[in-house]
């Protein structure tokens, strides 16, 4: 298996270099053999390796790691110049009407976050029954804000939401972060380093809660509230849910794990390694934001060591009445949150004003420690994302770090993917298998990409620091670094769309206008 994924990830960088000939500067012909040892030793862990010493092993070589985003930005710039060339419109709805190959199955899905969600939409789209079944009593969405990239967007507007989600978030074209001493830029990536028109927007957890919730509600989907799942027993042709207290919820011919990073199914599994707690969180808090306050067009960022970041994303507004709104993030260690707690509300926000006092407006707004949310991150990355009837989708697959902000849109490209490969195969086994292929190289890059970056943003190291202030920000600047940072952060270093049927917006045609 290490053998057959290491060549894949070959002959992907060989039809790199096809597609896009500007890709032969950046990945020579011997990367081929680079790239195929490159995948064997990190991105799949050779046997009798422990898992986290694998991915030690991983942040020691970054170079190989340079020139696959190489090709891949080179490819990015080539499929843009294409796309602005031929004006090709977008189909959005490619799964709408079309018959499953397999027959219509009765699924479960566990969770009633965005991909549980998503999937039940998908799903019942594609002709199956879905139950959506919920720990909480009340489904609610869960943290602060997040971004979503073109990935993610597409997949939204592929279920119709697209203007629903736009009208409630704020659309952002740059990444822009300073060192807080001198004011030096530390980070500046801005979407249109490629052809295209891309953007991201910045959304409230729950603006994209409700819009995916209230489409479910309103096609009168089953959600099953305060059943937690504690395991799933397969037993003749379908598979039961084990609910707390004793109670058994089924036959179900799929179930799908949707609950997160802290998934009980997955932690259960055989196919999955134990989830490693990262040491810095965040707190987050979503505030009004005053006019003027930051670049609305803009997430930014202050930086001290890679040991302080402090944030502001515009979300725009999470109801039509509401006013506009921003996540302010405070990265910490998660061990020192207590302590942090106890010192007292008015010294933390004393702390901030010492290294952004532009932030005040939103300070002020600050009256309690219930206002803040505590967000704790993990990484984990199941190898193959199912066993026996149960998939396993978003963060309880592929959990890491939200630096690269692609948690939410990872899961709606997980969702998209898994309910095209149900209908294009003839059997439960081969779409889970063609689901499990089709996702692998992009999930296992950007899992990587996320443990390579993150410790030069929160990790208690100097030295990563100064190298990200002194030399990683000038490289930034130099072609064709902006372009491969452009593909990070919209998630289409690889592309992600063919997998799942969809052909990525036009996003010049429905250009959302930039906030003031």
């Amino acid at each position: 298996m290490v053998g057959a994924a290491a060549g894949n990830i070959g002959e992907a960088a060989l039809s790199l270099r096809r597609i896009a000939p500007a890709g032969a500067r950046y990945f020579p012909a011997h990367a081929d053999a680079d790239a195929t040892r490159f995948a064997a030793r990190r991105l799949y862990r050779p046997r009798g390796i422990p898992h986290q010493a694998a991915e030690r092993r991983i942040s020691h070589d970054r170079s190989r790691l340079f020139a696959l985003c190489a090709a891949g930005a080179a490819f990015e710039l080539g499929r843009g110049q294409s796309r602005g060339r031929q004006g090709r419109e977008s189909p959005f709805r490619p799964i709408a009407g079309l018959s499953p190959a397999v027959k219509p199955l009765k699924i479960a899905i566990v969770g009633a976050g965005p991909a549980g969600l998503a999937a039940s939409l998908f799903l019942t789209r594609a002709g199956h029954t879905t139950d959506i079944i919920e720990r909480f009593d009340n489904p609610a969405p869960v943290g602060s804000a997040l971004m979503l990239q073109p990935t993610g967007l597409t997949v939204l507007e592929s279920l119709g939401l697209g203007p629903a989600i736009h009208a409630a978030g704020n659309r952002i074209d740059r990444l822009f972060g300073t060192e807080t001493t001198r004011g030096r830029i530390v980070l500046d990536v801005r979407y249109n380093a490629l052809p295209g028109g891309r953007y991201g927007l910045g959304v409230h957890r729950a603006a994209l809660f409700d819009t995916l919730y209230d489409e479910v509600s309103a096609r009168r989907h089953p959600i099953h509230t305060g059943q937690r799942v504690v395991g799933v027993v397969e037993q003749g042709s379908g598979s039961y849910l084990s609910i707390e207290g004793g109670e058994r919820l089924g036959p179900y011919d799929l179930v799908i794990d949707a609950s997160g990073a802290r998934s009980e199914l997955v932690a259960a599994s055989p196919v999955a390694p134990s989830s490693r707690g990262l040491t810095y969180g965040a707190f987050w808090a979503t505030l009004d934001c005053p006019d003027g306050l930051v670049d609305q067009a803009a997430l930014t960022q202050r930086y001290d060591k890679a040991s302080v970041m402090i944030g502001v994303l515009p979300v725009g507004s999470r109801k039509p009445d509401m006013p506009r709104q921003a996540a302010l993030f405070w990265s910490l260690k998660v061990a020192d949150a207590d302590e942090v707690r106890k010192r007292g509300l008015d010294r933390w926000k004393d702390t901030i004003r010492g290294y952004w006092p532009e932030c005040e407006p939103l300070l002020e707004q600050l009256k309690d420690w219930d206002q803040l949310t505590l967000a704790r991150y993990a990484h984990r990355t199941v190898m193959m994302p199912y066993s026996g009837r149960t998939v396993f989708v978003g963060d309880a697959a592929h959990s890491t770090s939200p630096q690269l902000g692609q948690g939410a849109n990872m899961a709606l490209l997980d969702v998209a993917v898994l309910a095209h490969a149900l209908a294009g195969h003839d059997s439960l086994e081969a779409a889970l298998s063609a689901y499990a292929k089709a996702r692998r190289t992009h999930v296992r890059l950007f899992q990587l990409l996320s443990a390579a970056f993150t410790p030069f943003y929160q990790s208690d190291s100097a030295a990563l620091a100064w190298i990200r202030d002194r030399l990683v920000a000038t490289i930034a600047r130099v072609p064709p670094a902006p372009q491969i940072l452009a593909a990070i952060v919209s998630g289409t270093l690889v592309d992600p769309f063919a997998a799942a049927g969809l052909n990525e917006c036009d996003w010049l045609r429905q250009a959302v206008p930039q906030p003031f």
